[in-house]
């Protein structure tokens, strides 16, 4: 926790918790240290899903090369925070209507998922004359064995709704690239293959992978005989929940990307990092309601639960948290306290699932009345969360060092 944070937590009225709180400035400087280990031929996009609070797409505006949106609504959201930003527009279930608005916003680069998304692109720009846009084609391919097996999400490498498996790549290269039948190529200009296959993945086999989606790529191109001008590699850099202090390594995989572009004179790599640069700059702030044992094990109940920060109970981790004390205890009745050494810290919904951090030991002494502020809280965290579940005050917001 940085000591901004602690301070302005420690200064908040117990009926202002629980709230979201982002060093703007902690995140300005990892994102800076990202862009600083990537060659000048990667472009770094920041994945809005991740996280699409404004202030913290503004704040990344200066590193990053644009943002990948994945719906109609993402798309206005961003081009809204950061007007002048290239975006990149992504997702496998577009519809008629968002497609219309992307194209009339100016979308840079889109991300192709199907064969029926193709030709519904081409119907639209068919009402515009003259317009031209640039796509890629995500493609879900092969990997080598292994490869993909203990990763936290897959969405390639095996069947998913995501991509177009290589066959069917192929046959949409033939139609844009004329030597097809289709007239595609006219007005949807082919710059190379999009390829995002798993989450979670540490910088070697992240790099592994990328190797292989440009090795397929370039022999794709080849086959086919178009310019390979692009081949974006997708996100998903690893978070360790687990252990927080374990960070990707940004500079071993600039590296390797490095190496891997020396191949490839003339190429792009576009990377599309979502939780790795937004995880670490936000936290969950809230105070413990209660602390009470149940056959033989504490709980301490907080304010909030998992309908403000669903992370833990999707991943199914314990979000790695502090504890900042609060000596002052206003009541005459005794003041709860974990006894046992460690405890579990639920939230406030009627449900066994609503868990933040199960038998946690450094809830070891943690007493009613007490500060919980919960780490890694800057990704998938309230933008994925059920809110209206029992009808629960939403949390603040809080921006620091803006």
């Amino acid at each position: 926790m940085t000591e901004i944070v602690r301070r302005h937590v420690a200064a908040l009225a117990s009926d202002a918790l629980p709230a979201y709180v982002y060093d703007l400035a902690a995140l300005r400087a990892h994102a800076a240290a990202v862009r600083a280990a990537l060659p000048a031929r990667v472009e770094l996009y920041y994945a809005a899903k991740a996280n699409p609070e404004a202030p913290l797409l503004a704040a990344l505006r200066d590193a990053v090369d644009g943002y990948e949106v994945s719906s109609g609504g993402e798309l206005a959201h961003v081009r809204a925070a950061v007007p002048d930003a290239p975006l990149a527009f992504g997702g496998p279930g577009k519809t008629p209507a968002e497609i219309a608005a992307a194209v009339d916003a100016g979308v840079h680069r889109w991300h192709i998922e199907s064969e029926q998304e193709l030709h519904r692109l081409d119907a639209v720009l068919a009402d515009r004359p003259g317009t031209v846009v640039d796509v890629l084609l995500r493609v879900n391919l092969p990997v080598a064995t292994g490869a993909l097996d203990a990763v936290a999400l897959a969405m390639g490498g095996r069947p998913t709704p995501f991509g177009l498996d290589p066959d069917r790549a192929e046959e949409c290269v033939r139609q844009l690239t004329g030597d097809g039948t289709g007239p595609l190529g006219r007005r949807l200009r082919l710059r190379g293959v999009h390829a995002h296959l798993a989450s979670g993945l540490a910088a070697a086999e992240q790099l592994a992978v990328a190797e292989q989606i440009v090795a397929w790529s370039a022999a794709l191109a080849e086959r086919h005989g178009f310019p390979l001008v692009e081949v974006n590699v997708g996100g998903g850099m690893a978070v360790d929940y687990d252990d927080p202090a374990n960070h990707f390594d940004w500079t071993a995989f600039g590296e390797g990307l490095a190496k891997l572009l020396d191949a490839h004179p003339g190429l792009t790599l576009r990377i599309e990092p979502g939780r790795a640069l937004t995880a670490h700059c936000g936290w969950y702030a809230t105070e413990v309601l209660d602390v009470k044992q149940s056959h033989g094990e504490d709980f301490a109940v907080v304010r909030g639960g998992t309908h403000h920060l669903r992370t833990p109970a999707t991943r199914g981790h314990s979000q790695p948290f502090e504890v900042l004390p609060v000596d002052a205890w206003p009541h005459p009745w005794p003041r709860p306290a974990v006894a046992t050494g460690r405890a579990t810290l639920a939230g406030q919904l009627c449900t066994p699932k609503d868990v933040l951090a199960r038998a946690a030991a450094d809830a070891d002494g943690l007493r009613a009345a007490d500060r919980v502020l919960f780490a890694m809280a800057g990704a998938y965290a309230w933008n994925i969360s059920h809110h209206e579940f029992l009808m629960h005050p939403r949390p603040g917001f809080h921006y620091l060092g803006d």
